[in-house]
């Protein structure tokens, strides 16, 4: 569509130079102004004259009049006014051909660009704090993140993904506490990360009741930062545990990471970067704490050394955040963390800037809202969360059970079982505005009836059959004529470009998921509706294969840069 919108665009611009000297509009201003009828009998796309009537000093209906009059193209059936809409219909059977048949020159690369080319964007997601279990509220960095990587690399960026862990902190401090004050190493070694999260509850419900615990916390951080063997020692071992649990959610969303460097990696990189905001005269005395302040800019000051001297998230961050362009030379580097962090990432992203790094523009913050469970805040200290885990186990379970009920011929396939059951996990959330709070509801989530994962995946499935069963073919689309549903198909189809610079441009990856089931709700119909394998006459039926072909296309492309497996049998 994108091309018929260019087309359109310039036939405007021109007639409006012709007709309207010396008026002038770019075919790039038209582009951006037109629309797409919410009624196809109008057209296929159309021009608001209301935009012009004041550049142009006349009404809009007599703009659309003189207008349609004027602009000859053979890109369009008709062009036509009506009601101040300049309105362009397309000839319907050579339009579906064309895009049938770009879809199927192109393949996997179709609504690929090249704007990335020679660039390079850092992406920092997913990052849970070691020692802790990953629930249901690391899923929103995890998969947004995860997508905008892949929808970067599908423009041409070369991406590098970072798992900023959480592996520093005051929550070593009352870790350590809690495991000498009541854990054992033949506890830990057994039951690993969830007898460290026992601890971690353990260690708030008794500092609620004694709080010198939090002293004695932050002393044994404190001696962390200070290289104790002991505590660096207990710190290795912890965080040794949560990698290898971590590792079995990221296999089975298919998610590799170039970088695990953590919290702790900047250790030593952080004092030359307190020393720069010291010589620059950007560090006050706040109440003992070492501080930037922000109050020009409606800030709070940016915290970063505590009164005992050690580090923040701030601190840590700027520190990364330099050696990320020192190493990578990014040209964006991406946070995904949830919106509560946005004034953090405001106040660092500020200093950065203050203290002279040309760079400061590059660094984006992209927030999504929270999440819920049954209305209840999500807090590991108090223990309640759901975790990854047991949710993709019971979505396994369950999707395993609907293929047994459904005699499918997947059903004893231990892998699709896993694909679907995760995959309606993550398409649940990608299916959200990424700024939406949400509620987690389990029932909700795992429900296979209308809008979710398993009819996506199932709709990918159906295309896989049919071509299956049609055999090996180089199908290509000629149509003659073309019905309602197969038009309506294609147009779906034309939109795909579209939607992804409209992924990237809002970082907002829910944009390729409504279109996913837009394409399905699209391809349902025209399957119900239009004989395919058993059309009697042969073209009619490579056409309505191609057409399938194309569907199975770019529904792949979209699905995987969801972070969505597309199983050919359900």
């Amino acid at each position: 569509m994108q091309k018929l919108k260019m087309q359109a665009a310039d036939a405007i611009s021109a007639a409006v130079s012709s007709l309207f000297a010396p008026a002038t509009l770019s075919a790039q201003e038209v582009f951006e102004m037109l629309e797409y009828p919410p009624d196809t009998k109008m057209g296929d796309l159309a021009l608001p004259c209301f935009k012009l009537s004041r550049t142009l000093r006349r009404p809009p209906v007599k703009i659309a009049e003189d207008l349609a009059n004027a602009i000859q193209s053979d890109a369009f059936s008709e062009v036509s006014a009506l009601n101040g809409y300049l309105n362009f219909k397309m000839n319907a059977a050579t339009f579906a051909s064309r895009i049938v048949n770009t879809v199927l020159d192109e393949g996997a690369r179709y609504g690929a660009t090249d704007e990335g080319k020679g660039k390079t964007v850092v992406l920092d997601y997913s990052s849970p704090n070691v020692a802790k279990p990953f629930h249901i509220g690391h899923l929103g960095t995890t998969v947004i993140g995860h997508s905008l990587r892949l929808l970067h690399e599908f423009v041409g960026y070369k991406c590098i993904g970072i798992n900023h862990l959480g592996d520093w902190g005051t929550q070593f401090g009352k870790l350590m506490v809690a495991y000498r004050t009541w854990g054992s190493r033949e506890e830990v070694e057994e039951k690993e990360i969830d007898e460290l999260v026992r601890l971690y509850v353990k260690f708030h419900e008794e500092a609620e009741k004694d709080p010198a615990l939090n002293d004695a916390a932050r002393a044994e951080f404190a001696k962390l930062e200070a290289h104790d063997e002991e505590n660096l020692a207990l710190w290795r071992w912890f965080v040794n545990i949560s990698l290898r649990e971590y590792q079995k959610t990221y296999r089975m969303l298919n998610i590799e990471f170039d970088s695990y460097n953590g919290e702790s990696f900047y250790t030593d990189l952080m004092p030359p970067q307190i020393q720069k905001m010291k010589d620059m005269g950007l560090l006050t005395i706040d109440d003992g704490a070492s501080v930037v302040n922000l109050e020009e800019w409606n800030m709070p000051p940016c915290l970063i050394l505590k009164r005992d001297g050690s580090t923040l998230y701030p601190t840590r961050d700027i520190a990364a955040a330099v050696y990320r362009k020192e190493t990578y030379d990014f040209d964006k580097c991406i946070y995904v963390t949830s919106a509560g962090q946005c004034l953090h990432f405001a106040q660092w992203f500020k200093v950065v800037e203050l203290m002279g790094y040309d760079f400061y523009d590059k660094l984006l913050h992209v927030p999504y809202g929270t999440v819920s469970i049954n209305g209840e805040k999500l807090a590991t200290r108090t223990g309640n969360v759901i975790l990854l885990k047991d949710l993709f186990a019971q979505a396994i379970e369950k999707v395993k059970g609907v293929m047994e009920e459904k005699h499918s011929a997947a059903a004893a396939d231990e892998k699709t079982a896993e694909e679907v059951g995760v995959g309606a996990i993550v398409f649940y959330y990608l299916s959200n505005n990424r700024m939406r709070d949400i509620n987690f509801m389990l029932e909700d989530a795992l429900s296979f009836d209308g809008n979710t994962g398993p009819y996506a995946q199932y709709t990918y499935a159906r295309c896989s059959s049919l071509l299956e069963k049609a055999g090996a073919g180089a199908y290509r689309c000629h149509m003659e004529s073309a019905t309602e549903e197969e038009v309506a198909l294609a147009r779906v189809l034309a939109l795909f470009p579209e939607k992804i610079q409209g992924a990237l441009s809002e970082s907002e990856p829910s944009v390729v998921t409504r279109y996913i089931l837009e394409l399905c709700a699209a391809f349902n119909r025209f399957y119900h509706d239009c004989q395919i394998l058993s059309a009697e006459d042969e073209a009619v039926k490579e056409n309505r294969l191609a057409l399938t072909q194309a569907v199975k296309t770019v529904l792949g492309t979209a699905l995987h840069l969801i972070c969505m497996p597309t199983p050919n049998k359900i």
